[in-house]
């Protein structure tokens, strides 16, 4: 990693994982495998940027140690990078099983219990198909009923002034970085 660490991919420790790392990876990782439109890729940074901001919309109440969760929802793909749900299910068990224990060693190192609860998992969720869909109709050129169909309607005022900007990554790592801090300082 940039940072110095080695991180064991197969056995990772939280003791080898920085924010830093993990928002330098994910800034210079492309969702939509850079098929979007605008001058910048769209990065799984500014993707789970989006993400935590329409989960904390979702459960307004929510402890911050889940808002928190919801921006690190994405995290292992620093390492792992980002693939397409199908391509996912072709490479089988073996994916799901390094992101699982990526994910336990990143929440582990940053106080988050290594498994989230099933019913804050699924708000996360809930929230991430609300952030594809935004994706989809603001920068893949999906129409609303391709969107609609392809991650399911919801109640668009929760995130009608949502406008998804594209930024240098850089910029993305940095705003990732601070939304980290703003969030340790909160818990």
């Amino acid at each position: 990693m940039l940072s110095g660490r080695r991180l064991d991919l197969l056995d990772p420790t939280p003791v080898d994982i920085e924010i830093e790392d993990i928002a330098h990876g994910l800034a210079f990782v492309a969702r939509w495998n850079g098929q979007t439109q605008g001058e910048f890729a769209y990065s799984v940074a500014e993707h789970s940027l989006l993400v935590e901001a329409i989960f904390a919309r979702l459960c307004p109440n929510v402890p911050t140690k889940w808002l928190l969760a919801a921006l690190l929802h994405d995290a292992p793909e620093y390492v792992i990078g980002d693939m397409i749900s199908p391509v996912k299910a072709a490479v089988g068990p073996g994916y799901e099983l390094l992101d699982d224990r990526l994910s336990r060693a990143i929440h582990i190192r940053f106080g988050l219990p290594a498994k989230i609860p099933d019913s804050t998992k699924k708000q996360i969720k809930k929230a991430d198909k609300i952030s594809a869909w935004m994706e989809a109709t603001q920068i893949a050129g999906f129409s609303l009923a391709e969107a609609d169909k392809l991650f399911g309607k919801f109640d668009s005022v929760l995130i009608a002034d949502l406008k998804i900007e594209l930024r240098p990554p850089l910029t993305v790592r940095k705003a990732y970085v601070e939304r980290h801090y703003e969030l340790l300082e909160l818990l």
